[in-house]
């Protein structure tokens, strides 16, 4: 169960690119939630129906419902929840994977009537999240109950899948996230890579090309990453901005016009996800600056495995996940530890000086395929399914 949308990209890149996989072994049923536009786009539905039918994956998905504020949260568990518990009763369900808490709370009255085991897959600190998003307050009566959930859901999980290194003592050891006893098992945001690959080597006569992919707003520092695009402009007056985004064009206009970038050295373009690898391979880097909030510690955003298995160095900072940790390693990008002006004009120069490196783009692939490959994240989740399977025997 996800609460994200199969007919979203993400949904799509990080659900059923997996379930694919595993459905040469496993009888999947998968209920997911859909928003309304999506839902009435009658060629994405087909398009996805096809897709999950050639997998032999039964798809049922639900609508997913934003108002009134947590009324529509409680009615959209309470389908779901009946849903699963008919399923798993059904079809003698032996495995239950909740791709967030809030799925786990929906899907734990089912482990109640059979005997499926429960994994808990999360994407980051489920209730941190909504307050450092904005959506509670901290210490608030929701975030006390979403804690008490949280807290319950992972000391419950016979499995606990997470994203980052990083997050996995804060999992084992920090009272405010239970204390799970499960086995953990990290794996990350894995990408396409046959998909998000290299292109042919350019012939040098385009600019130099910043990027971003993605939203923005709540998470990625949107001013900060035109300031280290002016920084890099001051170095190099070529310097051009690509930014890949649907929906917030507008919001992104109005931020450059308040940092007084030229509009002529930016391009902002909205892409499909077919068309995404060719968009980022016209980027010489990749910005992905993430507000470091405690939640995010149990983050990894899928823009990091794109851009590298494209050949693109990344720009990121402290705070989210491995981020740095894989950057600095790896050699395949510039990792700040601070976002303010000094930080981002040395880091400016920094990739600057980075990109003289022939090897760079060689290094971020073979980053990509040694962090973020598909085959492996999907071959982790077979081994987690296979020992629990066994043990519900």
């Amino acid at each position: 169960m996800c609460y994200d949308g199969i007919l979203e990209p993400l949904g799509e890149s990080q659900v059923v690119a997996y379930l694919e996989i595993l459905s040469d072994t496993y009888d999947i049923h998968l209920i997911s939630f859909e928003k309304s536009d999506d839902a009435a786009r009658q060629d994405l539905v087909a398009r996805m129906t096809a897709r999950l039918e050639g997998a032999s994956i039964s798809w049922h998905p639900r609508r997913y419902h934003k108002r009134p504020k947590i009324l529509s949260t409680l009615w959209d568990m309470g389908g779901a929840m009946l849903l699963a518990a008919r399923l798993t009763r059904r079809h003698d369900a032996r495995l239950l994977h909740a791709r967030s808490i809030l799925c786990a709370a929906m899907l734990y009255p089912a482990t109640l009537i059979g005997r499926a085991r429960l994994v808990v897959d999360i994407r980051g600190f489920w209730a941190d999240e909504r307050v450092d998003g904005g959506l509670i307050r901290a210490n608030g009566p929701v975030y006390r109950v979403l804690k008490v959930i949280e807290k319950a859901m992972l000391r419950r999980a016979d499995h606990v899948v997470t994203l980052t290194r990083a997050s996995v003592p804060f999992l084992r050891d920090d009272p405010r996230l239970g204390q799970t006893t499960a086995p953990i098992t990290v794996i990350p945001t894995c990408a396409d890579l046959d998909l998000f690959s290299p292109g042919p080597d350019t012939d040098g006569s385009r600019p130099l090309t910043i990027g971003y992919v993605g939203q923005i707003g709540t998470w990625y520092m949107l001013d900060e990453m035109l300031a280290f695009f002016a920084a890099v402009r001051r170095l190099r007056l070529d310097a051009r901005l690509l930014i890949i985004n649907k929906n917030q064009q507008a919001m992104i206009r109005a931020a450059l016009a308040r940092t007084g970038i030229d509009p002529a050295a930016v391009e902002i373009a909205a892409s499909s996800r077919d068309a995404m690898p060719a968009q980022i391979r016209r980027m010489d880097a990749g910005l992905a600056l993430i507000r470091p909030f405690f939640s995010k510690i149990a983050s990894a955003p899928t823009k990091l495995a794109e851009y590298l298995g494209c050949g693109v160095p990344v720009i990121g900072n402290a705070g989210c996940g491995d981020m740095v940790r894989i950057i600095e390693e790896d050699g395949v990008g510039v990792a700040m530890m601070d976002t303010g002006p000094e930080a981002i004009e040395l880091a400016a120069r920094a990739l600057l000086d980075q990109l003289q490196d022939p090897e760079l783009s060689d290094r971020c692939v073979a980053s990509a395929r040694r962090h973020f490959a598909l085959d492996d994240g999907a071959a982790r989740y077979r081994a987690i399914y296979a020992a629990l399977i066994n043990e519900a025997a």
